[in-house]
């Protein structure tokens, strides 16, 4: 029987093509995908990567095939695709493989109104159904032959952002914006243009083989050159984006990186503002400044795991106005509990553009504590692992600890916390750790690496 276990992952498709996917398997899963939805209609968008015309293309031909109308929206970022699923109302699928190399591509899923998979319609019945129709030709349809068109969704996306955050009113900002080569260079002049804003494009032309860095702005080698054009330029802040367009990175005027966790913090204190008492999700490795400014600001913040299908259900449940995960992932009502980079970074340009201070001033209010870049550790097995540094967690601060076994296991000290958690993806362990002193982040790291032995990965 066919395996596609190789490409799907916990949240979404991806693999490198046309070694573990292809054409085919994509055909295969626009088939499946319209089988299992049910849907009349579904919207199908790709980014700039050399492979991600012909798979969406497939895949809108298998779709086609049961019965399923396309619209088809072409050249868009992840959160273009959400939007037009959430404003058509409509299952949708965005071809797309974020930050990862050239070499590789994915899907990533959603159901109407920009909604996660769940229930009965999951990634898993998704590949089991590809995997069976792969073996053995899929049952004739009863349904006609479904229709492809081809709609420009690019101009109502930015018009609906700017509506959102209104940056009209703002003192006028210098900008840097570092594209990476992503599809952010099709959407920041749509949104962006007419406003009172000096924006310094890098790196905005269309490349789905990265040819001046990686589309991974997690990376602090990815930022180096934006860091040093804000500096030549005197500019207020540089904003970095993701391959998809869906995670926003932010520098201050200084050229030094804002944490994700404390752009959460201010988005949310911005979000109570306008909607007082509401709810915000934060998740497990997020700061604990996070919930700290949440409940400072009259709202409710409630805790999730790491993934943004954690959130978006949290999300759903509670209500909630916001939800922000330190991997730069921000979500928001009034965009159908999506994440999307370009509302975030408007509410970043609005905190800063509305007042006189600097954007390191800013920051200073939110960001707290200390904390270290996630490290990872390739590890045989990770259970025990755990196991091990749970025994010994007691001794790694001065005061009594408390454990929490979700998403890993995470150790609370009223100096500080640490998570080790394994990754869903990969034979990994990651590590974050946050303390009242960046002394304090160190030695907890090095006690953990001494009973960890391997290198980081």
């Amino acid at each position: 029987m066919a395996d596609l276990s190789r490409i799907f992952k916990a949240y979404d498709v991806r693999g490198v093509v046309p070694d573990e996917w292809d054409d085919t398997v994509a055909e295969l899963l626009g088939a499946a995908f319209a089988e299992l939805t049910g849907a009349t209609c579904v919207v199908v968008g790709h980014d700039m990567r050399p492979t991600s015309p012909a798979l969406s293309r497939a895949f809108a031909r298998g779709a086609v095939s049961r019965g399923t109308d396309v619209v088809f929206i072409g050249l868009c970022s992840t959160d273009g695709l959400y939007f037009a699923s959430g404003s058509l109302c409509m299952p949708g699928a965005m071809f797309t493989a974020s930050h990862n190399p050239a070499r590789y591509n994915g899907v990533k899923f959603c159901l109407e109104e920009a909604a996660p998979l769940s229930g009965n319609l999951s990634l898993e019945t998704v590949r089991a159904l590809a995997e069976q129709w792969a073996e053995s030709e899929p049952p004739v349809s009863t349904r006609r032959l479904g229709t492809v068109v081809e709609r420009e969704v690019l101009s109502d996306y930015a018009d609906f952002l700017r509506a959102t955050v209104d940056l009209s009113g703002i003192r006028p900002l210098k900008v840097v914006v570092d594209a990476g080569n992503g599809m952010a260079g099709l959407t920041v002049p749509a949104v962006l243009q007419g406003l009172p804003l000096d924006v310094v494009p890098l790196y905005f032309e269309l490349d789905g083989t990265f040819p001046n860095h990686p589309a991974n702005p997690l990376d602090p080698k990815n930022l180096l050159d934006l860091v040093q054009r804000v500096r030549e330029e005197g500019a207020d802040l540089g904003v970095a984006f993701d391959g998809d367009a869906d995670r926003c990175f932010v520098v201050d005027e200084r050229g030094e990186a804002v944490p994700p966790s404390a752009l959460c913090a201010l988005i949310a204190d911005r979000t109570l503002k306008q909607s007082p008492g509401a709810t915000v999700i934060y998740n497990l490795i997020t700061s604990k400044a996070v919930p700290e400014i949440v409940a400072e600001a009259g709202g409710i913040p409630v805790r999730t795991r790491v993934g943004h299908s954690f959130v978006k259900a949290e999300m759903a449940r509670t209500g909630a106005a916001f939800g922000g995960e330190h991997s730069a992932h921000y979500y928001f009502r009034e965009f159908w509990n999506a994440d999307t980079g370009m509302l975030a970074a408007l509410h970043v340009l609005r905190a800063l553009g509305e007042q006189s201070e600097p954007l390191s001033a800013v920051r200073s209010r939110y960001s707290r504590y200390h904390a270290l870049d996630e490290t990872n550790y390739r590890v045989e097995d990770p259970a025990a692992v755990i196991a091990l540094i749970k025994e010994h967690a007691a001794g790694l601060f001065e005061d009594p600890v408390t454990f929490e076994e979700v998403d890993g296991l995470t150790v609370t000290s009223a100096h500080g916390w640490f998570n080790l958690r394994p990754s869903n993806t990969e034979p990994l362990l990651r590590l974050n750790v946050e303390a009242d002193t960046q002394e304090r982040c160190v030695r907890v790291r090095s006690a953990i690496e001494g009973l960890l032995l391997p290198h980081p990965a």
